[in-house]
Parts: structure tokens; sequence; C-alpha cells
């Protein structure tokens, strides 16, 4: 089984317009609702996948509701833990030219609540597979990513880390399977800009040093870099088509990354269908569907 665990998940509301005036009574031509939040991003994807997972995480008030229906309704098997107060939290996004996106709080976090998720992810084994994605809301301490990796770390869980900068560097001594910084953030980590694939590869094998099992480095345009356990340096390009969608391709890269490494145990396949999810979210408006897999998967064969 693979889980997820989305801390502040959200109600996505996209709205399309023609043009916005501040001050004004702007009115939309288009709207959609997608179920949003990393984790419970790489758990639709690797549900489209066909791979058995579980969505963790927090839920409250009525949009919390709307959300578990949502991704009930996608098929999705989710474990999430009600708060007793506030409300899941609405995103919003508008799309004109530039997109500008207002990004709600979510409620808060108790102790009591926090403790509950440590009690289901203490059922997790060897065989399993967890992925820790996104920020920490700052109801919760910084270092939950760290209390939750030395908690599991006897049981040998596979686990993957998207995160950014000392989010990341700091649970590396936890040795994560899979960490997946961009190029920008990679150079962040140690204070210097990558300028060349060898600058890239150089600074994910420092990662390695730290703790890391793999380093995947997304590059945008320029496709992505695997560096493995085994030594291999893996370089993949991107797909084509027309970028519509800024949100959840690097989790769509996430989820097809681990589901093509626990159905073939082949890292350069694991790229392979990590870069078709990646890309075939990026082609999309919401996250990437069989049809589209299929054909990016296509495009890299």
């Amino acid at each position: 089984m693979i889980y997820t665990v989305t801390f502040n998940p959200a109600l996505d509301y996209i709205v399309f317009l023609d043009g916005m005036a501040l001050g004004e009574v702007n009115r939309a031509t288009r709207e959609l609702i997608f179920y949003g939040g990393k984790g419970i991003n790489v758990s639709t994807v690797l549900n489209m996948l066909g791979m058995e997972t579980t969505a963790l995480g927090f839920t409250a008030g009525f949009t919390g509701r709307a959300l578990e229906e949502g991704v009930a309704s996608l098929g999705i098997k989710a474990d999430f833990i009600r708060l007793p107060e506030g409300n899941t939290r609405i995103n919003v996004k508008v799309k004109h030219g530039d997109e500008t996106e207002i990004n709600g709080q979510g409620p808060v976090i108790t102790d009591e609540a926090l403790n509950a998720l440590y009690t289901k992810l203490d059922t997790l084994t060897s065989d399993d597979v967890l992925v820790l994605a996104g920020s920490i809301p700052n109801t919760l301490p910084d270092d939950v990513y760290e209390r939750i990796m030395a908690r599991l770390e006897p049981k040998g869980i596979r686990i993957a880390v998207d995160a950014t900068k000392d989010l990341l560097l700091n649970v590396l001594k936890y040795h994560p399977f899979l960490i997946k910084p961009n190029n920008i953030e990679l150079g962040e980590m140690f204070g210097v800009v990558c300028e060349t694939e060898a600058d890239i590869e150089h600074y994910a094998k420092e990662l390695q040093k730290k703790g890391a099992v793999n380093v995947l480095i997304s590059m945008a345009g320029d496709g992505s870099m695997l560096v493995t356990e085994d030594g291999q340096t893996l370089r993949m390009g991107t797909c084509k088509g027309k970028v519509v969608n800024s949100v959840g391709a690097g989790d769509s890269m996430v989820a097809g990354f681990v589901a093509g490494y626990m159905k073939t145990g082949d890292y350069k396949e694991a790229l392979r269908t990590g870069t078709a999810c990646g890309g075939g979210t990026a082609f999309s408006e919401g996250l990437c569907s069989r049809e589209t897999y299929e054909e990016m998967l296509a495009q890299l064969s």
C-alpha cells in the first residue's frame, strides 16, 4: 500500500476570466473545482495508475465534508482525521493572463489530532510506501516530517519526501527513499546556482552523501535527472504539448515514479513513468488522466 499525507488539503476553485478589474464585479466565464493538496494529488494519480493507495490527512467543517465526498467519488481510499473546529481551506486560482492564487489558511491541527495521525502511521509495515508532500501548516511543529520519519525509521518503510530547502535537508538523516527538488531548489540548498548538468549531478550526489537514497531533479523544459542508489545517473527529456496547468505536475511525477518503481523495480522505467505523469498533468486542466498518460508514455518509448 502507498500512503500519502496531506496536512492542509483544499478545495481548489479555478475561475476563468476574460478580463479583471480591481474594485469592480468580475464575472467568470468558466469554473472548475478540484480536490487538492499535494498528497491527495499523489494518491489521485496513483489511483489512475491502478496502484493501491490511501490518502491520510486532516479535514474540518463543511468544506472538509465536500472534500471527503469528492475524493471518494474519484474512487480514492482515504482515512482522514476530522478536526473539531474550523474549515478545510479553499484555494482560489484566477486564470486571466498570469495565474493568480489566493490560498486559504486552513484549520488548527490539535495535538490530539496529530497523535491520531501518528497512531495510523504506526500501523505501516516495511511492505508499505509513504509519501510526505508539501509545506507544514503553522499550527504544527516545523519538524513534524522529522518526527514522523524518526518514528518509522526502525520499520524500514520507503518514504518519499517532496518538500523544499530546510524542510528537505533536515530529513536527509533518515534516508528518504526519494526526494524531488527542482534544479533551482537544489542550488538554493547549497547557496549556488546550478548552471550546467554537471552542476546538477554534483549537488544531487551531495544530497545522497547527506542521506538521500534516490534524488530526482526536475529541470522544467530541460527534462529531469535521476541519481540512483546504485550509482546510475539517468536523464529524461520532456513530453511535447501545450502547458495549460501549473498545479500538480510535480506531485504527478512523484506518483508516477513511485508507481513505476513499485511495478518494475527498474529506475529507468520509474523515471519514464514519472515523466509521463508529470507531462500529462502539465498539459491538462486537472491531473493526468489515463488516456493522457498513455499518450505521454508513447512519446518516451
